[in-house]
């Protein structure tokens, strides 16, 4: 039964993300992003998912708060739906990638689609560590303001109020929701050892360290993007008036 619902919600969540791309590429798209259509459409899911997800993995803590006491085996049905439908997103993602994008340009988001759908699977399937999923989605929190950037870019709005205001939500949730979230999330795992399994354990860790040095990068990259760059053009704009 518990198989059955797995595969339910996966396939719904992979037939519904599908339907959500089909349904942005009816709608109009800015001329600037009309020489990558596929990315915009794309990147537009991907916001329409973690919209979701976001509010979803918030409320599986409010509605069930004795999860937040115990990762491992304490979880509702709601919060075991909310994983199997990531897993679906990530899955419909994935083949998306493949199928539209060189492998030299996506292997690092294809890598990181591999490792989520890996541990949650193993995290559905044995309904076991849900909770500790869950905790992991909450990233899909910063991912909205990151994946509106991605599009404020693609629309040729990077400046102005609205890309700034975005810029400077999207770096602070990144720290909070990201890079705290899996600092909590590695220590998590090494304070409870003793009652992970050794596999478990092991895919947990070698997660956990890819998703850290991945999102520093990431970080980085953004911070120098909307920050360091904007800074040179204003000192360049004052020395010349």
């Amino acid at each position: 039964m518990e198989l059955n619902s797995v595969l339910l919600t996966t396939g719904g969540s992979v037939c519904f993300f599908r339907l959500v791309n089909t349904g942005v590429g009816k709608l109009p798209v800015p001329d600037t992003a009309r020489r990558n259509v596929w990315k915009w459409r794309n990147i537009a899911t991907s916001f329409v998912h973690s919209f979701i997800t976001a509010i979803w993995a918030v409320l599986c803590f409010f509605l069930h708060p004795q999860m937040a006491e115990d990762l491992i085996e304490t979880h509702s049905v709601f919060s075991h739906a909310l994983v199997s439908f990531s897993i679906g997103y990530f899955i419909y993602d994935f083949f998306d990638m493949v199928l539209n994008q060189k492998l030299s340009q996506s292997w690092e988001l294809l890598f990181h689609h591999i490792v989520v759908i890996t541990c949650f699977g193993l995290s559905v399937l044995s309904c076991r560590y849900v909770g500790f999923a869950v905790v992991a989605l909450l990233v899909e929190i910063n991912s909205v303001f990151l994946h509106l950037r991605q599009m404020l870019r693609m629309a040729n709005i990077a400046t102005g109020t609205l890309y700034r205001v975005n810029s400077m939500i999207n770096l602070g949730t990144y720290v909070v929701f990201r890079i705290n979230t899996l600092a909590w999330m590695t220590r998590w795992l090494v304070l409870n050892r003793d009652k992970v399994p050794l596999l478990a354990y092991t895919l947990g860790s070698v997660g956990m360290a890819i998703m850290t040095a991945m999102n520093i990068v990431l970080f980085y990259r953004l911070f120098r993007s909307d920050f360091l760059k904007s800074s040179t053009r204003e000192t360049k704009r004052d020395k010349e008036m």
